[in-house]
């Protein structure tokens, strides 16, 4: 039986409200929370909320604002300074995460292709549990930040082509495709660099006034742009924060991010909501000690793999450690592999659900060391806690 959009929203916030009231007397973060109510009330626990595929897609609209305010506080001179070392960093450890991921698939039996495509989940860290953990106010003026958000943009140009080839399945795909694809990136920032200075700009300062229509044009400029870069063959994430990129300059920008905090978080609650519910609870005791311990063992590589390639860019100690814990899980692009995968039949559900567990794994594991150990909106300590 289907349940009704309102019903689903009342059961999520509701219980969202709970166990988060839990999770805050006992000390733990609140992402935590939302993933557990998400395996209880969805549909392989008690299957209260049936409809978790609508739910997910409207959770996506938070991430797409997360990365639109991520912009918003990015100058556009220190993101490309950032972009030179985060490529060469990104593109080795890659390298390294997929190869752990291969081997742990092979030694438990999964297939090549199967072990192929967990080595491709492998490789990404998680735009949302690595901007969700930073501070706004603080560490995007700093380095820590830039860094963070540089390393993040060159996996999401990563992940698309790995999903292009996915997506292609048995047929293959063209060097023309990849072409348009990387040639997309220069395009949209371009057409978005002039609309804003042309338009956007113009708009803002002649009716600044109004604080409903800056809401308005905000929201919509960022919508706008995400469905522009999904057309051009890119992600709506990168056109959400190259929207925010562009207007960054504005004096206006603070104000736009300070407006749509709410709104973000609103849509987040349902994103790890749905993580949560997405995940087969019954297939877990077969893939429970792979997922253990690729999640372990990926916990330990990231952040060393990171520390080190970041210490050869002559980074300092503690912003490597930093840098590579905060990016030490993998990502909401896996889940996106996983699902693409599985509906080519190039896995079966016992490895999709292998790249699930070990998603959630991490996100919560590596949630509670970035929570315990630095600043963070949600840290539990008062000295750590930073918005």
């Amino acid at each position: 039986m289907e349940i009704n959009i309102v019903y689903s929203f009342f059961l999520i916030f509701s219980g969202a409200a709970v166990l988060a009231s839990v999770a805050l007397f006992t000390r733990q973060p609140l992402i935590l929370a939302y993933i557990v109510l998400g395996a209880l009330v969805g549909p392989y626990g008690l299957s209260l909320i049936n409809n978790s595929g609508l739910l997910a897609d409207i959770s996506e609209i938070g991430i797409i604002f997360l990365l639109f305010l991520l912009g918003l506080d990015m100058q556009p001179k220190a993101l490309l300074h950032v972009l030179r070392k985060a490529t060469l960093v990104a593109l080795l450890s890659s390298v390294a995460f997929a190869a752990i991921g291969y081997l742990i698939a092979i030694i438990f039996g999964f297939t090549a292709t199967e072990a192929m495509i967990v080595a491709i989940a492998a490789t990404f860290s998680s735009t949302i549990i690595g901007i969700k953990l930073l501070p706004t106010t603080v560490l995007h003026h700093r380095h820590v930040g830039e860094m963070v958000v540089g390393l993040l943009l060159v996996q999401d140009l990563i992940a698309i082509v790995a999903l292009l080839i996915l997506a292609a399945g048995d047929d293959g795909i063209s060097i023309m495709n990849l072409g348009k694809t990387f040639l997309a990136l220069p395009i949209l920032i371009g057409v978005t660099f002039l609309a804003v200075k042309y338009v956007l700009l113009k708009l803002f300062s002649k009716f600044d006034r109004f604080h409903e229509y800056v809401f308005l044009l905000a929201i919509g400029w960022c919508l706008g742009i995400a469905e522009l870069a999904k057309a051009m063959g890119l992600s709506l994430e990168i056109g959400a924060f190259i929207a925010g990129v562009t207007i960054a300059t504005s004096p206006i920008a603070q104000y736009i991010a300070e407006s749509l905090k709410p709104l973000r978080d609103f849509f987040l609650v349902l994103f790890f909501f749905s993580l949560g519910a997405s995940l087969n609870l019954g297939l877990l005791p077969d893939i429970a000690i792979p997922a253990i311990l690729l999640s372990l063992i990926l916990l330990a590589a990231k952040p060393a793999t990171f520390y080190g390639l970041l210490r050869t860019m002559k980074e300092d100690k503690k912003t490597s450690w930093e840098i590579g814990f905060r990016l030490g899980q993998i990502s909401e692009f896996s889940l996106l592999v996983a699902f693409l995968a599985a509906s080519k039949s190039m896995i079966g559900e016992s490895a999709s659900v292998l790249i699930q567990a070990t998603a959630i794994i991490m996100f919560m594991l590596s949630s509670y060391i970035v929570v315990l150990n630095f600043p963070s909106p949600i840290a539990i300590s008062d000295k750590l806690r930073r918005d």
